[in-house]
């Protein structure tokens, strides 16, 4: 039995901290039903929005997650592929296992909720897919080869997924956030400090510093972006990267 919604449906993996917890708690407040496809239950129950634990690295999962919502709905209206991890390496210091870990979660993960959403997208004419790179998409950073390579990969996903499926009326963009303030920022600041013994206030002030904007991002500014990419006031707006770092790669 198909459930109907007014606004739209809209899947969110990794939505259960960050930057995911406030696209969905965005996209759910505008009237979307929402469903978060994580491992870790999100912190709190909001309306609209729905849990589904799933392992994005696992391709069969995701499909099957995606596929559940789809028998429930019908379609899937945005998909914003959000779930990853980071990883301060640099490629010697990088296992072939780690490796391989960052490309399951990072890059498989997004191909498999691509991939899933789109048959519903084409039957229906219509469709805003997301995908959450990284100013690293863009410019290197020291200490980031795996990270850098699969954000540089998600980069490529959305351009090519945007020419392959413009006929059908399907966008694929790309959000390139810089530096914003999440768990993800906070655990890499914290294994920083562990190592260098620095104090920690200096050291978030050395990162707002380096924004030309002089403050660090956060992530319902993020969602903004994401919102405005999935509605009708971006119709033409797709294969693009969207950068939002405070001016950071402007530099």
């Amino acid at each position: 039995m198909t459930t109907q919604t007014n606004h739209g449906v809209c899947i969110v993996t990794g939505g259960s901290l960050g930057i995911g917890h406030a696209i969905c708690r965005l996209f759910a407040a505008k009237g979307y039903q929402v469903i978060n496809l994580d491992l870790q239950a999100p912190p709190d129950d909001c309306n609209n929005i729905q849990w589904l634990q799933c392992d994005v690295s696992q391709v069969a999962q995701v499909h099957s997650s995606i596929d559940s919502v789809i028998r429930k709905y019908s379609k899937v209206d945005c998909l914003i592929s959000n779930a990853g991890v980071h990883l301060s390496a640099n490629i010697e210091q990088t296992s072939e296992d780690v490796l391989d870990r960052m490309f399951a979660i990072n890059v498989k993960g997004a191909y498999a909720a691509i991939q899933a959403v789109l048959p519903s997208m084409v039957k229906y004419q219509a469709g805003s897919i997301i995908l959450m790179a990284s100013d690293q998409a863009l410019i290197a950073k020291h200490n980031s080869f795996a990270y850098n390579l699969t954000k540089s990969a998600l980069a490529s996903m959305a351009k090519t997924t945007a020419l392959d499926y413009a006929k059908y009326n399907i966008r694929a963009n790309a959000v390139c956030p810089g530096t914003i303030e999440t768990p993800l920022y906070h655990n890499a600041i914290d294994k920083y400090l562990a190592q260098s013994g620095r104090d920690a206030t200096e050291v978030h002030a050395e990162e707002a510093a380096l924004q030309p904007l002089g403050r660090l991002g956060q992530p319902d500014e993020v969602a903004q972006l994401c919102y405005f990419l999935a509605s009708e006031n971006a119709q033409f707006i797709t294969g693009s990267l969207q950068v939002i770092d405070g001016g950071y790669t402007a530099q």
